[in-house]
């Protein structure tokens, strides 16, 4: 095997997940020379999208809204590299498992409390409360996700808004179940206002510190939600297309070896990554033609540069790629190797159907009358039990087992996009929780873990008219086991920095709120950092500025 030394970068980002892509793009804005190395053979991440039965199938939630609250689609103008967006409002619908009917979530807080009203009028003063007190707090939780976490800056967001500011601080320190059960009584807004926060990062109603997860609701309120004409990576693609096109390059198809730093030197920092080609990678060009022919699959390839930016998961970065660090690291990472990575929580299923479905409670025509709510089958609709039932299902997951009515996050993104699906064909997705990653065992099993994939159809179908089980022509299941193999995620688990903005401004684990690292030039970025959260980029904008900020 030989070891070749490629031209020089400023930069190297490892990962092309949106926040990977989103970092290389402002430092190319910068006028630095960067390149992004990706481990899959295309770029985007969760936040991509698959070709399957020739649909365009998101591998996560199609649904974009913190995104779009930062200026980050302007300033990189990602509207001339192909990125539109279908607006939604009503931005999601919540129902309970065992709920009179749906809640419409409008951006207008009005017209939501008179869609509660129809199916829970003795919610409705509970939820103008939480509105008025919750409603504040997000918006200050979206300004300080827009900057890096210094407690001089965050110290002059909240001047002025010190309510929210302090109560910001009473709810980091509780459980998100103690939060919502101060405002609502009914499990038909319990249940989806905790599937929206802690649940989709894996947790318990009960856990402490998350109580700022109840803010699910009021972020519908304050971000507009809406679509990537053509799917969620479209926007990784555009972010990608503005990379190549400020003279970036974008390594596909190549895995890193190795990110190494100054031989024996205290306070020696980053000096090259060593990657390999697994196949012949697509998407290089800004490399010359010669040296993309000279480049073969297992020869392992040098990179000199003085930055590296890890846009993956960081325990991988610090306990398997890193040659020679400083001893100054070493605590670090002897904190990071003793972390052990958890379990994946969550499934998807992608369906292609002949017809569209219909919701059972669409038949109920009050919210029509009441608020003009019509289109049921556009929004995404997040269906859940209470919280104890979550809580179950939580503990389920730790012994291998799925509740039997789990969270289901469920869109049919083909109804205000044709666009990815065949004509005359309609795309359907549902998100499950809590999966475990040790299904029975293992998902291994084809027996078994194909009878357990199609009992969420069987339990999906439950919600709708009769009729939807048989219009289904094809079908996959995304399980935690395929997140790791096909995504690199260690168990299958997806990574999000559950620190909250209280923590942030704190400095807890400086590398994921503060980016830099003990050692010179590296850097953290992606959904283990602060924000993290989603599909939302406010990570990689930030350590794009601290990145520049030291040079």
């Amino acid at each position: 095997m030989s070891d070749r030394r490629v031209v020089d970068y400023d930069v190297v980002v490892v990962g092309g997940g949106h926040n990977g892509l989103v970092c290389a793009a402002y430092l190319v804005r910068a006028g630095m020379s960067v390149c992004v190395i990706e481990a899959r053979s295309e770029v985007g991440g969760c936040a991509g999208s698959d070709s399957v039965f020739g649909s365009r199938v998101n591998i996560c939630n199609c649904d974009h809204s913190l995104l779009r609250t930062l200026p980050l689609i302007d300033e990189l103008q990602l509207g001339d590299h192909g990125l539109r967006y279908i607006d939604l409002d009503p931005g999601q619908v919540a129902l309970g498992w065992d709920a009179p009917g749906p809640v419409p979530l409008f951006r207008d807080v009005e017209r939501t409390l008179d869609g509660l009203a129809v199916h829970f009028p003795g919610e409705v003063a509970g939820y103008r409360r939480y509105a008025a007190d919750a409603i504040p707090m997000a918006s200050l939780v979206l300004e300080l996700a827009s900057q890096v976490p210094s407690p001089g800056a965050m110290a002059r967001r909240a001047l002025g808004r010190s309510r929210a500011a302090a109560r910001l601080l009473r709810w980091s320190r509780r459980s998100v179940g103690d939060v919502l059960d101060s405002y609502f009584d009914h499990d038909g807004l319990l249940g989806p206002a905790m599937a929206g926060g802690p649940a989709v990062w894996g947790l318990r109603s009960t856990t402490p510190g998350t109580g700022l997860g109840a803010l699910a609701y009021a972020l519908k309120h304050v971000a507009p939600v809406g679509r990537p004409v053509g799917g969620s990576g479209i926007l990784t693609d555009a972010l990608a297309s503005r990379v190549l096109a400020g003279g970036g390059a974008i390594r596909t198809s190549s895995r890193v070896t190795g990110i190494l730093c100054e031989d024996g030197v205290d306070g020696g920092g980053v000096r090259a990554v060593t990657m390999r080609r697994t196949a012949a990678a697509e998407g290089d060009e800004a490399e010359d033609q010669a040296d993309e022919a000279e480049d073969q699959a297992d020869e392992e390839v040098s990179i000199t540069t003085s930055s590296v930016v890890v846009a993956c998961d960081p325990r991988r970065a610090f306990v398997e790629y890193l040659r020679n660090p400083p001893p100054e690291a070493s605590a670090l990472i002897d904190r990071w190797r003793d972390r052990k990575p958890s379990g994946g929580y969550e499934s998807k299923i992608d369906a292609l159907v002949e017809r569209l479905p219909r919701w059972k409670h669409s038949a109920d025509t009050r919210l029509a009358r009441r608020v003009g709510f019509e289109d049921h089958l556009s929004p995404s609709t997040v269906v859940a039990p209470g919280l104890a039932d979550i809580d179950q299902a939580h503990d389920y997951m730790g012994r291998g087992w799925i509740a039997e009515r789990p969270m289901l996050f469920i869109n049919i993104p083909s109804v205000l996009d044709p666009s990815v699906a065949p004509a005359g064909k309609h795309l359907l997705s549902i998100e499950v929780l809590f999966t475990p990653y040790h299904l029975g065992g293992s998902w291994a099993d084809p027996a078994g873990t194909r009878s357990e994939r199609g009992r969420w159809l069987e339990v999906a179908s439950t919600l709708f008219e009769p009729g939807f089980l048989d219009s289904v022509e094809q079908w996959r299941a995304v399980t935690p086991i395929d997140y790791e193999r096909d995504f690199n995620m260690p168990k299958g688990h997806a990574a999000s920095y559950a620190g909250g903005p209280v923590a942030a401004l704190l400095g807890h684990d400086p590398e994921l709120s503060r980016y830099e690292t003990p050692i010179p030039g590296l850097y953290l970025t992606g959904a283990a950092t602060f924000p993290g959260a989603g599909v939302w980029g406010a990570a990689g904008r930030n350590t794009a500025a601290t990145v520049l900020d030291n040079r």
